[in-house]
């Protein structure tokens, strides 16, 4: 049977590890050929190691999602290995230090904004110049950024993540106004605490490992696959009427 995007070609940035790995290997298990972009080679190398290993088809990629020269690289790349590009999922980002508004320094928020914001502009952009040029594909070009509940509401202890969150979702909706009649579909998904190393660093502050847990209204930390699997439904046939979407996967947090 075939899967949700047989035979699409999916980007995934930030694919070496946590979300952007399983959304990787979700990518491949139903269908697609991938490549998996990353800044850390031995990372991003392994999951598409772990797709071929499988019997998926995919290439690794080096980006800087800061550089535009780097991401134009990277989607050229794309075409030259597999002549199209159908589905993006833009996930390379930082959390950045944990600390209070007033203290934080600016080189620290100006990091954060670099990768979580102007990383998926760039992105964006050059994505949508190539799915421009291409016929799209049943249900559509799809582009699906990572944001978070922190792009939903505040985040006081995070503030810049929040900050870059809130820009990703604003971001994300202004491309799907301005291409759903172009045959481009443009989501955002956002989800609570995910099981994965960019969490780690909320865990070591004044909550409690176990009271953050019990935030979610189903009492547990989120898994990786559990957003990878709407991703990659964002990104078929199935989703053709979806866009413009902050999408929760919070386990409730927000209920």
């Amino acid at each position: 049977m075939p899967g949700q995007v047989d035979g699409r070609v999916a980007l995934v940035t930030g694919g070496g590890s946590g979300i952007g790995r399983a959304t990787a290997l979700r990518f491949a298990a139903e269908g697609a050929r991938v490549v998996v972009a990353d800044i850390v080679l031995e990372a991003g190398e392994e999951t598409a190691q772990l797709i071929r290993d499988a019997g998926g088809e995919a290439q690794f990629a080096y980006v800087d999602v800061t550089d535009e020269d780097s991401v134009r690289s990277l989607v050229e790349l794309t075409v030259n290995e597999y002549g199209r590009l159908d589905c993006a999922h833009n996930n390379a980002g930082i959390l950045g230090p944990v600390a209070e508004f007033a203290e934080y320094r600016r080189e620290d928020y100006e990091r954060v904004i670099a990768v979580n914001v102007t990383g998926i502009w760039l992105c964006m952009q050059a994505e949508l110049r190539q799915m421009l040029a291409q016929d799209p594909p049943e249900g559509g070009h799809s582009i699906v950024n990572t944001a978070s509940i922190a792009g939903l509401v505040g985040s006081p202890t995070i503030p810049a993540y929040s900050v870059s969150k809130h820009a990703v979702v604003g971001m994300t909706n202004s491309v799907a106004r301005g291409y759903g009649t172009r045959g481009i579909r443009a989501n955002s998904v956002c989800p609570a605490i995910i099981d994965t190393p960019l969490a780690q660093p909320l865990f070591e502050h004044a909550e409690s490992e176990e009271r953050m847990r019990l935030r979610q209204a189903v009492g547990r930390f989120g898994e990786a696959e559990e957003v990878a699997s709407m991703v990659v439904w964002l990104s078929s046939s199935d989703a053709s009427f979806v866009t413009g979407t902050p999408i929760r996967v919070d386990g409730g947090a927000l209920a």
